[in-house]
């Protein structure tokens, strides 16, 4: 146990007790009994020494979703699932769409293609009163102050709890994969047995995380008990696992040759050796239906594991981006107040129009001359005379969007310029983040960029890139590039050890007292409490922003409750963008959540107990123990950081 720092005596504000004090001060709570510093944990602890018979990861994505696994006997043997009913013209589906539907009276009924083409069918009579839900996994990451009681909208406008829709997708994608195992297996398989895996988005925050694990004990996908049972993968970290093992036939290599749709025609990349090896720097730019994520990752000797170069970046510019730009054109045709009753009155025909959008969407390219033709749904064109009193071809010749016009076969005939500026907002947004990214120190001499994700598909996008980047690198596209992330997170799941240091997206820590400093200290942080001075609001850093964490490296502190009584001690903890935070009053600073002691029945003689807090952040989550340092129990330490 190292001795508290001299002269500076930290106490912690803990603000359940005496809110009084100061802003956002309160009782010195608890005070630290060693000073700030970071212990090098053993790695082995990452390890829940849990013996699992497969790996099963779930991409849940936004548009589309999927599971694949692998037994941990055959590794090398990933399964992607099998084979799903229903499909799309001019789209593989090797997933699902992320689509739910709910019974009248809330109950589960179909998901993915089945609760689409059930929708679909319905009597408009009957389908408004069904709940469809789609695209909502990109509320996790817009919602500010995310709850077990954040909602969500149906297609109706009808609102759901979020955590019941995420938990009955999870639930679907248990039973698929149990139902697949057992048919494997020639038994009933135990879902003991399955260590499972959730991908999400790297650029998500903390509470976004949390909610999914949460989702996934509503769902009984593993117990409050077992919480080893369930890791969560960042998605382009899983994608750079799988990237790093690629060989030469199953990628295309863009600057080497023309691609159609980002799959090439012959399967060799001709120009020597695409492999990554050891020290190689590089870039994995995850594109997918709600979010693109970056991650700089570099190959580590001996084992070849993977270091994180620079934060993981990005931002919600995923693939919907376009889908709201066709929103707007057709608003822009049609007006607002037309397209938003449509949507209410007629969802599943809505659906449809956005559906037969899709399949464009993925014909658009860079060289096309011929323009794209979107088949209106009838209701659409019948529900538009009647609101209106005129037809969709007077629309149309009415507005002054000169590139689309309007077919006799009930189809809008796009020009392809047309579809490209639809393209553009979205793909703008995305090479200026690349091009912010490719500007840091932290992110040079990359030798490759992988190019993941189903939007990676898109030839607009990846001549967009191209240009950006000039030959500074080789852009290189996975071949099933939709299943990258996929079969990454098995990999990931099967040795979760592999990614041995990341980077702090945030700073982290938490308020404390400190003892105040004339020359030092703002005069309007003193606070006079039995005789002492006292600078409230300190901030008081456990990790900063961008700084390397390893895997399974702890930061410690120790707390001693304020009061021999006390039973649960309650300790903020604040996050901020910046790198170095004084003071937890400081603009961008939040409150962003709580760590939890629980300390009943560790009572002991000693006259200051000491409850010791290690706080792990080298991994996918931030993880907290604590241990009562006299008497040698485990004190149970829980971080929440979801809204209440």
């Amino acid at each position: 146990m190292t001795e508290k720092d001299t002269g500076t005596e930290n106490i912690i504000i803990d603000e359940m007790t005496n809110p009084s004090l100061s802003k956002s001060g309160g009782d010195p709570g608890i005070t630290p009994l060693s000073p700030s510093h970071i212990q090098q944990g053993d790695t082995d602890q990452v390890e829940s020494g849990m013996s699992f018979v497969v790996v099963v990861a779930i991409d849940f994505g936004t548009t589309s979703s999927g599971y694949a696994y692998a037994f941990t006997k055959e590794p090398e043997c990933i399964h992607t699932m099998r084979r799903w009913e229903g499909g799309d013209p001019g789209v593989s589906n090797q997933k699902t769409p992320t689509t739910i539907l709910l019974t009248p009276d809330r109950k589960f009924h179909s998901f993915g293609y089945a609760a689409r083409d059930f929708y679909h069918d319905l009597d408009p009579s009957e389908s408004k009163h069904w709940l469809y839900l789609e695209k909502f996994k990109m509320k996790l990451h817009t919602t500010a102050n995310l709850s077990t009681d954040t909602e969500i909208h149906a297609a109706n406008g009808k609102r759901v709890k979020a955590l019941d829709i995420f938990a009955y997708a999870l639930a679907f994608f248990k039973e698929q994969a149990l139902k697949e195992l057992s048919d494997q297996t020639g038994s009933e398989f135990d879902n003991s047995n399955v260590r499972w895996v959730i991908t999400v988005p790297a650029i998500w925050k903390m509470p976004a995380k949390q909610f999914m694990r949460e989702a996934a004990y509503k769902s009984a996908l593993v117990s409050r008990e077992n919480p080893e049972q369930l890791i969560i993968a960042l998605e382009p970290e899983a994608a750079s696992i799988y990237c790093r093992k690629l060989r030469l036939h199953q990628m295309v290599d863009l600057g080497t040759q023309t691609t159609q749709n980002g799959f090439s025609p012959n399967d060799n990349v001709g120009s020597g050796m695409t492999q990554v090896s050891p020290g190689d720097r590089y870039v994995v730019m995850d594109c997918g239906g709600g979010t693109v994520d970056l991650t700089v990752h570099q190959i580590r000797l001996p084992e070849g594991h993977l270091k994180e170069l620079y934060k993981a970046s990005g931002g919600p510019y995923g693939s919907i981006g376009v889908d709201y730009e066709f929103e707007k054109l057709l608003c822009k045709i049609f007006g607002q107040d037309f397209i938003d009753q449509f949507k209410i009155k007629r969802p599943a025909a809505w659906v449809d129009l956005m559906i037969a959008f899709e399949s464009r969407k993925r014909a658009a390219a860079p060289e096309r001359t011929n323009p794209l033709n979107i088949n209106l749904p009838f209701s659409f064109i019948d529900y538009y005379k009647k609101y209106r009193g005129h037809s969709v071809d007077h629309a149309l010749r009415k507005s002054n969007v000169d590139f689309v016009k309007w077919s006799s076969q009930g189809m809008l005939r796009m020009n392809p310029d047309a579809m490209n500026t639809l393209f553009k907002p979205t793909i703008d947004h995305i090479i200026q983040h690349l091009t912010e990214l490719f500007e840091k120190p932290e992110v040079s001499d990359i030798k490759f960029l992988f190019l993941v994700g189903g939007f990676a598909e898109s030839t607009l996008l990846q001549q967009a890139v191209q240009n950006m980047l000039q030959g500074r690198c080789r852009i290189i596209i996975p071949h099933d590039v939709g299943l990258t992330i996929l079969k990454g997170a098995v990999l990931f799941g099967l040795d979760p050890s592999v990614i041995k240091v990341r980077r702090s997206p945030l700073t982290y820590g938490v308020g404390v007292l400190n003892r105040f400093v004339d020359s030092k200290h703002p005069p309007e942080k003193l606070l006079i409490k039995d005789g002492t001075r006292w600078c409230t609001d300190v901030f008081d850093t456990f990790i900063a922003a961008d700084q390397s964490v390893a895997l399974g490296e702890m930061v410690k502190r120790s707390y001693t409750p304020a009061k021999p009584s006390q039973q649960i001690i309650v300790i903020h903890i604040y996050c901020s963008e910046k790198e170095s935070v004084g003071f937890i009053s400081e603009p961008g600073v939040r409150k962003c959540g709580t760590l939890r002691l629980d300390v009943s029945g560790t009572e002991s003689s000693a006259p200051r107990r000491e409850i010791q807090t290690l706080m792990q952040f080298g991994d996918t989550e931030i993880r907290a123990m604590a241990i009562d340092v006299s008497t040698g129990r485990t004190v149970k330490a829980s971080v929440d950081f979801l809204s209440h």
